[in-house]
């Protein structure tokens, strides 16, 4: 639970919080009484975006006008709010539009209170939102809910977090909703996901594949699969990362943790299908038994791969879960990782990379990315790059010798074990804040969630 979201029935005295677009503040002025309106005058307040001003009250401070700006405000118009409001103070929303822009508003709000503190207290406490009863309330609380889960998971140092732990995390989620949970590890690993069991072979922490199933409408329901890379860290192996580029690489499970955040999303919105998430849980390593630059490996689909970048491990450790969520002809199949720094190069690090199969579902995802202000941005699975995967002593190489359209020929490798009916899409994400801003406090950040959830409830009725 966001303890700064309180419900209006226990919040006792809260604040008004006027929340006006540029227009709305004109007409706010002309009823406002005067000293009101020449203290907003002479602040300067135009109710630009990310613009707040409190306003005296008899005994302090009597409100806080907020600035939406003139584009359509969305949660980020929030996301300053708990660190910039005064501390120790409980605010409502007022005015009317706030039946309009609550569920904006707790999701914003309930985002940009979020702060890291497992080894130091915030600086602050933030301020408090009064949460009245809503039909927007419960979703995005629950939007909020699984974004700190991601957030926490990404955040956390790899000691604290390796593959172990990160499974115990799939087991603790399923067992908070009912769902069934199974790990593979040791031999059964390496005859199951033989290409996750070679990313990990060079840790002293042994890899995993996690898996939960849940049935939220019974057998014959349809079927959606998760699946998440989740390198616990990522040194390149044999192929090291210089020390600048190893700096974040505790993130490399973030698609992992979106994946389970998603999972989350649906089993606590009891959508009616049945759900399946792998999470490949690994930590790509130097060591004695470390795989190789020119290594082969026979994947779960029979495929060989020649490994000609150690540092392009996802791929492999997403390949063999591709292949055992397909199998189960899912009717919508998802992945999510931090794959290629290519993505980064294209579309920067706010907007992951999407990759699909099945335009219908594309659409939809890039939709719901608009709707919930959760972006993403399509790029092409460009058939004629495909052979520059072939190998020469191997089906396939993990990665292209060629420097370019680096994102687009992972998708393509990916692809190879994915069957051409299954509506399949892949997201190559950032996973991080680089700096602080409204709603998104440096760190980890859980992209592309919210637009999947949203494609999934529209597709399949919340």
């Amino acid at each position: 639970m966001i303890d700064f979201l309180v419900p209006a029935s226990t919040a006792g005295r809260a604040l008004p919080l006027m929340p006006l677009t540029p227009k709305a503040l004109a007409g706010w002025l002309a009823g406002a009484g005067g000293p009101h309106r020449g203290w907003v005058e002479g602040a300067g307040f135009k109710a630009a975006s990310d613009q707040i001003l409190l306003l005296p009250g008899p005994d302090g401070v009597g409100g806080a006008l907020v600035g939406l700006g003139d584009d359509p405000p969305g949660p980020w118009a929030f996301g300053g709010l708990p660190m910039s409001l005064p501390e120790g103070t409980t605010w409502s929303l007022d005015g009317e539009a706030a039946g309009a822009l609550i569920g904006d508003a707790v999701l914003g709000f309930a985002l940009g209170g979020y702060r890291y503190a497992q080894f130091r207290a915030p600086r602050r406490a933030p301020a408090r939102l009064a949460v009245p009863e809503s039909a927007a309330v419960g979703p995005a609380r629950a939007a909020a809910e699984a974004t700190f889960l991601v957030r926490d998971l990404i955040n956390h140092p790899a000691s604290l977090l390796g593959p172990a732990e990160l499974a115990e995390e799939v087991a603790r989620l399923a067992d908070a909703h009912g769902a069934q949970f199974r790990l593979s590890g040791g031999s059964g690993l390496e005859a199951a996901y033989p290409t996750v069991a070679m990313v990990g072979r060079g840790s002293a922490r042994a890899p995993r594949v996690a898996e939960l199933s849940w049935s939220g409408a019974g057998k014959d329901a349809p079927l959606v699969a998760l699946c998440g890379k989740g390198v616990c860290f990522d040194t390149g192996g044999y192929d090291l990362k210089p020390s600048s580029n190893m700096l974040r690489m505790k993130k490399d499970m973030g698609g992992a943790a979106i994946a389970m955040g998603l999972a989350r999303m649906i089993m606590q919105a009891k959508l009616p299908i049945r759900l399946r998430l792998l999470i490949g849980a690994v930590e790509n390593s130097i060591g004695a038994h470390a795989m190789r630059p020119l290594d082969v490996v026979r994947t779960r689909k029979g495929l060989t791969v020649e490994v000609t970048n150690t540092d392009a491990e996802g791929r492999l450790v997403l390949c063999d879960l591709l292949a055992d969520a397909d199998a189960d002809r899912p009717a919508v199949l998802m992945d999510f990782a931090t794959l290629t720094g290519a993505a980064r190069v294209a579309l920067g690090p706010d907007l992951p990379a999407l990759f699909c199969t099945h335009d219908a579902l594309a659409e939809s995802l890039l939709l719901a990315g608009r709707d919930q202000d959760d972006p993403c941005w399509r790029l092409p699975l460009w058939p004629g790059y495909g052979k520059w995967m072939e190998g020469k002593v191997s089906d396939l190489v993990n990665s292209s010798s060629r420097p370019m359209a680096g994102s687009i020929t992972a998708a393509l490798f990916l692809q190879r074990f994915v069957s051409p009916q299954t509506h399949w899409a892949h997201f190559d994400v950032y996973a991080w804040n680089d700096s602080d801003r409204p709603g998104r406090p440096e760190g980890g950040e859980a992209q592309a969630m919210r637009a999947c959830f949203g494609a999934l409830a529209q597709r399949f009725g919340a």
